[in-house]
């Protein structure tokens, strides 16, 4: 019998799962004995758990037998998750079973942005204006109310699918029908957001809050684009950016507004004439291997600092390293079969900087980008690199990124008979 303690981790069961989440759980096993809730039997997870139950985390009575089944095996220390739609679930499980959580009334106020921006006009946090809808015509309304350009998104989705820019009346319906599309598969609510645009570059700021107590660890650096939608291209995070101190205070306020007490968080935010603006608080770690960079670049382990708080334990946040890391989220320049995909063999074995290279689509492969589909239909994979400065980090994420080889073959156009 170990003598570490066990921790309920619930997560996704599929290969993405691996691809990005894998250093969590990796991180997580060096630590705790890990028992594990997923859809599936474990594959590539099995060597880093100890036991497992599968069950639909989705389903709460599946969820909480397989929770109890696993008590009466361990002795549990604490439950955990990193998978957004598992936020809720997750904290009536540690409730059910007498552990640490964060209140589920809590989760779903994150997990619902049209409450969450409620809270943070009531405490006073800049946000975006922000109206909920139900019709192509109360979301006409609510643009002309806060002003065109205007963002339309799910009130409960995440990864930024549904989401769209509409810049004149012109845009609306189609926008709202984009958008309307993606809230239909929400489980906390089914509504559509009218918010005002953003205008400003797009950061996050990863936090861990302990026992009341917020620590803004690292900011976040984003590249979006695929206008009019918001594709996440690009991230960057430097030990030693300056751009913390002014997110920092705002990113904490926001977590308070929400109630969350204790866990990590990924803070989203736009900064308006340098002036931070609130877009969202995803209550877990943030995905696109955002947690990875973190430790690439400051050594604060933000999967083990949120097991420990899970467990009711204080995170140890203290910074061991000083220097930056970069990722490079890889797209094709169109729609189709996906033909070829490499990265030049000798950067691989010549560049200590090129820290990491996935492709998590193979040839044959149909990718779709936007309208038609989204991330998880038009990812091909990611490059991460590294580097002293923030600066020559990304400029090497763009030189491997140059090469690349990505081709794909656009789906055939019939000719009309």
């Amino acid at each position: 019998m170990s003598d570490r303690p066990a921790i309920v981790v619930v997560a996704a069961a599929d290969m993405q799962a691996k691809a990005y989440r894998s250093y969590c759980l990796e991180s997580v096993a060096a630590h705790f004995d890990v028992v594990l809730i997923a859809g599936a039997d474990p594959t590539w997870e099995r060597p880093l758990v100890t036991d497992y139950e599968v069950a639909d985390p989705a389903d709460p009575s599946a969820l909480a037998t397989a929770g109890r089944v696993l008590s009466e095996r361990h002795r549990l220390a604490g439950v955990m998750t990193w998978t957004e739609w598992y936020l809720v679930p997750v904290a009536r499980l540690a409730r059910q079973l007498g552990l640490p959580t964060v209140a589920p009334e809590v989760m779903q106020v994150c997990r619902n942005k049209a409450i969450a921006r409620d809270l943070f006009a009531r405490h006073g946090v800049p946000s975006a204006a922000s109206v909920s809808v139900r019709s192509t015509g109360e979301a006409a309304a609510a643009a002309r109310r806060i002003g065109y350009p205007v963002v339309l998104k799910p009130a409960s989705h995440a990864a930024s699918v549904g989401v769209i820019r509409a810049s004149g009346p012109d845009d609306l319906a189609e926008a709202y029908a984009f958008a309307a599309q993606a809230a239909g598969l929400g489980i906390e609510s089914t509504g559509v957001l009218v918010e005002e645009y953003l205008d400003g570059p797009e950061v996050s700021v990863e936090c861990v809050t302990c026992r009341g107590e917020t620590t803004a660890v690292a900011v976040t650096r984003k590249s979006v684009g695929m206008e009019p939608y918001f594709e996440e291209l690009a991230h960057l995070v430097d030990a030693d950016d300056p751009l913390l101190a002014t997110v920092a205070p705002v990113a904490a306020a926001a977590v308070r507004a929400l109630g969350i007490t204790d866990g990590v968080s990924h803070v989203e935010m736009r900064l308006v004439q340098g002036r931070p603006r609130l877009i969202e608080v995803n209550a877990r770690i943030a995905g696109d291997m955002i947690g990875h960079l973190v430790r690439l670049a400051t050594g604060i382990d933000l999967p083990r600092a949120a097991a420990d708080i899970a467990c009711g334990r204080i995170p140890d946040l203290t910074p061991t390293r000083h220097q930056a890391a970069a990722i490079r989220l890889i797209y094709p320049d169109t729609s189709g079969t996906l033909t070829t995909r490499h990265l030049d063999d000798d950067l691989l074995a010549q560049e200590p900087w090129l820290e990491s290279v996935h492709f998590q689509r193979q040839a044959g492969d149909q990718l779709l980008l936007p309208p038609a589909g989204d991330m998880f239909t038009a990812r091909v994979g990611f490059l991460i690199t590294t580097g002293p400065t923030g600066e020559l980090a990304q400029t090497r994420a763009e030189e491997a990124y140059r090469r690349l080889t990505v081709e794909v073959t656009p789906p055939a156009v019939h000719a009309a008979a």
